[in-house]
């Protein structure tokens, strides 16, 4: 009876000592598999994309999105949902598959000036409204190369909306 009691109290020790190791080892695979700070630039993938109020497919939805490569800000990653921010300021999400990592932008704020040269200096090739959507290429020294439709120049950073950090 002694020898059996001893047994058990063993086991439930164990199972205290397995349980809060289990404990103190799950936030950070919970972190690893839904690493909720991970901010950065995407663009919509699909002609038709739905935001959901919530990261799963049974919550509703808040918002439908028709523009193919509308540039969004992922800002929250959880399993194979992404929490985003579109350029005016809707948040929701959205599932991953809906996603590419292809940089876009979009002209903010006034008519923006497409200049010949990465410095911004030489001549103005064209001009982009409020709105017009880009491919974007590696922003540097404020200056960002773009693409409309095989048109191709440089905008200054700061007039674009998908350029910069998320």
């Amino acid at each position: 009876m002694i020898q059996f009691r001893f047994m058990i109290r063993g086991a439930v020790a164990l199972a205290i000592l397995g349980g809060a190791a289990g404990l103190a080892g799950q936030p950070a695979r919970l972190q690893a598999a839904d690493d909720g700070n991970a901010r950065y630039w995407a663009s919509l993938a699909k002609d038709e994309t739905n935001m959901r109020v919530g990261p799963g497919r049974e919550y509703r939805i808040n918002w439908v999105y028709v523009r193919h490569g509308l540039p969004v800000k992922v800002l929250r990653v959880m399993g194979g949902w992404r929490l985003i921010e579109d350029p005016d300021g809707a948040r929701g999400w959205v599932l991953a598959q809906f996603l590419s990592r292809t940089r876009t932008a979009l002209v903010k704020g006034a008519i923006t000036a497409i200049r010949a040269n990465k410095d911004g200096s030489g001549p103005v090739l064209w001009r982009a409204a409020p709105g017009v959507q880009a491919m974007l290429g590696e922003c540097r020294d404020g200056w960002c190369p773009v693409d409309v439709d095989g048109r191709r120049g440089f905008v200054a950073q700061d007039a674009l909306w998908g350029a910069g950090t998320p």
